[in-house]
């Protein structure tokens, strides 16, 4: 398995800050706080959602983020309402943790409620997509969110296609994109990253590089140590931050969004984190016998929520007592308890399974909805 090491890749002429200026260090109190309770919240939801599914709940294949929620929270918690997202399969706590930071039940942020994300998993009339698909494939334009695809790499020409619409529109708005690293292999990922570079399109590229590629290894799938290296055939900034820690990825994050939102054009940054389970529930038993345990255990050493408690304690945001009040670290889904997270994320979860639970499937007559343009059928 490869390093997780959090070396920067950045070209020379693209050197990000010095260690004194980094913008975390410009957060408030607060903002640090709802970092780490924001970490909670996603860990707090995949693991519901992974019992939910045990109990035969649940249809369809659930991507656990678990153990790579540092990525989605630093990298979102830099942006502003107006900004784009393109998540992926295996971020799911994305299309509610998008502009949270502006009050998780706040009907004016811009972001899936949880009722919403809750109602597409459970296949409700609720949803986005009218249960037409369950899990991540679901986007909403009002919400500026990109619809995902199975084909990971495929949304990135796409995010580069509304990059350059906001460009024409004189808006300053950025294209935040995910992807795993077994997508830069794909040619739809070059080809987008091309244009943006090209056209020096406001889009950051965030690669979720977990060291495996459903079952590929990242040694067979990318030649050089740092997939953020690639960024280099385009003349672009390539970072690479520590994906288990929030406050670096949010570091390297920010640093391109603004990079971006200047006008200087798109970046990559890689984010060096490790998958804690197979590549769905389905790859679950086979993936033991691709990883061994002790690579497991390496990969799930350091846990994101572990290491943002740390820091809050060294800045003085936190007391000890406060840090180790609430413990989900360190374990597995089958291990974890509701008393192990704040009741406030217990509660806010709860909302949408409950509303998800009660809400109605849709009526048999939508099925014939969205194939062809219909006046007075609701648009999607």
């Amino acid at each position: 398995m490869s390093s997780l090491s959090a070396t920067s890749a950045t070209p020379e002429s693209a050197e990000p800050w010095g260690a004194d200026q980094s913008p975390s260090r410009l957060l408030a109190p607060d903002d640090y706080r709802e970092i780490l309770n924001q970490l909670f919240l996603a860990r707090y939801f995949d693991v519901r959602l992974i019992k939910e599914k045990k109990r035969g709940h649940l249809r369809g294949t659930l991507y656990s983020s678990h153990n790579q929620e540092a990525v989605l929270v630093g990298a979102l918690f830099g942006l502003e309402p107006k900004d784009w997202i393109s998540p992926i399969h295996r971020d799911m706590p994305a299309f509610f943790l998008k502009d949270a930071k502006r009050g998780w039940r706040n009907p004016e942020r811009i972001g899936m409620s949880i009722q919403e994300v809750c109602a597409q998993i459970w296949g409700k009339a609720a949803s986005p997509g009218r249960a037409r698909d369950n899990w991540s494939h679901i986007g909403s334009r009002k919400k500026r969110i990109v619809h995902s695809t199975s084909m990971l790499a495929s949304t990135v020409p796409v995010a580069a296609g509304i990059a350059y619409s906001e460009r024409l529109r004189g808006s300053n708005a950025i294209v935040l994109t995910f992807n795993g690293e077994g997508s830069t292999a794909r040619g739809d990922f070059h080809e987008g990253l091309n244009f943006a570079a090209v056209h020096k399109l406001p889009m950051v590229s965030v690669i979720e590089n977990n060291m495996w590629a459903y079952g590929t290894p990242l040694e067979l799938g990318c030649p050089t140590p740092f997939v953020a290296e690639r960024a280099k055939g385009y003349g672009i900034p390539g970072l690479v931050a520590d994906g288990q820690d929030v406050f670096d990825v949010y570091d390297k994050v920010k640093w391109c969004i603004d990079y971006a939102r200047a006008g200087n054009g798109p970046t990559v940054v890689e984010c060096r984190t490790y998958r804690a389970y197979g590549h769905g529930d389905h790859d679950d038993d086979r993936a033991s016998k691709y990883r061994s345990p002790e690579e497991v255990a390496e990969g799930r050493r350091r846990d994101p929520i572990a290491i943002c408690k740390e820091r809050l304690v060294e800045l003085g945001v936190l007391t000890r007592d406060e840090a180790d009040q609430f413990q989900p670290e360190g374990k597995s889904a089958s291990e974890v308890r509701d008393e192990d997270f704040p009741p406030d994320v217990v509660a806010y979860v709860r909302e949408g399974v409950q509303f998800a639970i009660r809400s109605p499937y849709p009526d048999a007559e939508e099925a014939a909805w969205w194939v062809f343009h219909e006046e007075g059928e609701p648009q999607p």
